[in-house]
């Protein structure tokens, strides 16, 4: 329940701070006194988008807490799904900075509006006339009967189960989609696959085979310079080796007179040994050389293939069309295997549907049960409100689409006259008897969901004498089981609150503020006599503010 609520620079809110208890709560004032203020407040603290025109002093923020004892509501799952520390005395800040920025706090952890508005729809229930055209809505209409029926556990069975058709379907529809492309792709890209296998790509090939292509294509050359060099090195009389030799025997001889001269004979000796070895690989290198035209021809035929391959595919190495190989394999592949996927794809669908089926049946059966016994509630209470002939035609068929709350379509008619035709609620029933059928479906509501606090903002607009006792009679009954507040311009309401507040303006230091006082016993029959007869209180106002209260 909502049990403290503190306002700072809001709209003409200066400050405000008020405490309220369990039971039946009064709000009363006159006409443009602030009670849509409170309301507005009360509003971003349940995650309504903030406004910088809100700001009293647009030079300090607005700051509007509320307190929620919860202790008795089991929200303690709510607050782990949204990573949120549980207090039993909750509390909810919310602040609008100068700068136009907004901020949110649940025990003092950050959250965004989302978390707030999730938050907010488990701790009150703000009612206005606006809410009440939510009685022509399908939506609120089915929200009505399963929460009588108990199918909330259900519902949710069928959420994830109807997610997981829709992620299905959507795969499904991707692979059609799939198939219909690859059918037309399908000969084009086997035949470029083909040719790519052909050519038995290998990283780095390139390269090997144009430098054989080289060797290939200058052999004659090649053999001749190699031969030139192995002459140059290895000729008996002039030979670079045979002359090195010498000038290592010289050196040797010097080696022992001085580390200088041993320095230049290691130097020339190593470098007689590297020559010596370089001279044996031109000379295996000059043996295995041979003219072979045959290899010659292969090596630029499959050259040219790997050329005209990389300028077909606008690629700059082998690397790139391997890739494109493997890529082609894949959708050849995918072409060719994806009547099996789209049939695999087709079971697991018909196993959800069957599983929705069976789900949306139980509620639809539910929901069957229920109807006599909410329309008998209805009727019932409606009865007391002054619509003695109010009647509800409540039917609900089994359709073929999955909607967001099973496969039901629902009529939900009614007639307020004897005699009368049925129709929808919009048509049937004027703005008044809508306001009593919402209290009827709240005060039954109240019943089967546990709703901590339930706000009602002039819901008894265009009722008064008897109906309006019977309607804070049904309030009454509802606070036995939650906290309820009641905004109100009858006195036959407001003397029905076990507590009364009242909403009223003043002008401090030629400043317009809003306040809100709670009344003691006294101040509630002034309130209550203003009520009946005006300003100017009378006698009989009094005594007959003093009968309500008692």
């Amino acid at each position: 329940m909502l049990s403290a609520l503190s306002i700072k620079n809001y709209a003409l809110i200066d400050q405000l701070q008020v405490n309220f208890n369990q039971g039946f709560a009064i709000i009363t004032g006159e006409t443009g006194a602030g009670k849509s203020i409170l309301l507005g407040g009360l509003s971003l603290i349940l995650g309504k988008r903030a406004d910088l025109n809100s700001l009293k002093n647009k030079q300090t923020k607005c700051i509007i807490e509320a307190v929620f004892d919860i202790s008795n509501y089991k929200l303690e799952p709510l607050f782990i799904s949204e990573d949120l520390d549980f207090e039993k005395q909750t509390i909810i800040r919310r602040e609008i900075l100068p700068s136009g920025k907004s901020r949110a706090f649940v025990n003092d952890t950050p959250v965004n509006l989302n978390t707030l508005q999730t938050l907010g729809k488990h701790l009150i229930d703000i009612h206005s006339q606006h809410e009440t055209m939510q009685l022509v809505d399908d939506e609120f209409q089915f929200q009505i009967i399963d929460a009588l029926a108990n199918n909330a556990m259900h519902l949710e069975e069928y959420q994830v189960q109807r997610s997981h058709y829709k992620k299905h379907q959507k795969e499904l529809q991707e692979l059609f989609n799939i198939q219909s492309e690859a059918i037309k792709e399908h000969d084009y890209n086997t035949f470029l696959l083909n040719e790519l296998e052909q050519a038995h790509l290998k990283e780095d090939e390139l390269e090997a085979l144009e430098e054989e292509y080289e060797t290939l294509n200058n052999v004659e050359d090649i053999k001749e310079k190699l031969s030139e060099s192995h002459h140059l090195l290895q000729d008996e009389n002039s030979g670079i080796l045979e002359r090195l030799t010498q000038l290592k025997n010289n050196l040797q001889k010097l080696s022992s007179y001085s580390n200088s001269y041993q320095d230049l004979f290691l130097r020339v000796n190593s470098s007689l040994i590297e020559l010596d070895d370089a001279s044996s690989e031109i000379e295996s290198l000059q043996e295995n050389l041979e003219v072979n035209p045959n290899r010659l021809e292969a090596v630029n035929t499959k050259l040219q293939t790997l050329y005209n391959l990389k300028q077909k595919h606008a690629v700059q190495d082998i690397s790139e069309l391997i890739a494109i190989k493997n890529q082609l394999s894949e959708k050849v592949s995918v072409s060719e295997n994806i009547e099996e996927t789209i049939q695999s794809k087709q079971k697991e669908i018909a196993h959800i549907v069957n599983a929705l089926d069976l789900i949306s049946k139980t509620i639809h059966q539910n929901r069957i049960k229920t109807i006599p016994k909410l329309t008998k509630q209805l009727e019932s209470i409606l009865l007391d409100l002054g619509m003695p002939n109010a009647q509800f035609k409540i039917e609900v068929t089994l359709g073929k689409t999955y909607l967001s709350n099973g496969k039901d379509e629902l009529n939900f008619l009614f007639s307020a006259n004897k005699g009368g035709q049925f129709n929808m609620l919009k048509k049937a029933a004027s703005g008044g008897e809508l306001a009593r059928i919402m209290l009827a479906i709240k005060s039954i509501l109240a019943k089967y969901v546990q709703l901590p606090t339930i706000m009602f903002d002039e819901i008894d607009t265009g009722v008064s004498g008897e109906i309006s006792n019977k309607m804070a009679q049904i309030m009454q009954q509802m606070s036995q089981s939650m906290q309820v507040f009641a905004i109100t311009h009858l006195p036959q309401i407001a003397a029905k609150g076990h507590t009364h507040f009242k909403v009223f303006k003043e002008d401090v230091n030629e400043i317009t503020t809003t306040n809100l006082v709670q009344l003691n016993h006294d101040e509630r029959i002034v309130e209550i006599a203003q009520m009946l007869g005006g300003i100017n209180i009378s006698n009989s106002a009094i005594a007959h503010a003093k009968q309500l209260l008692n």
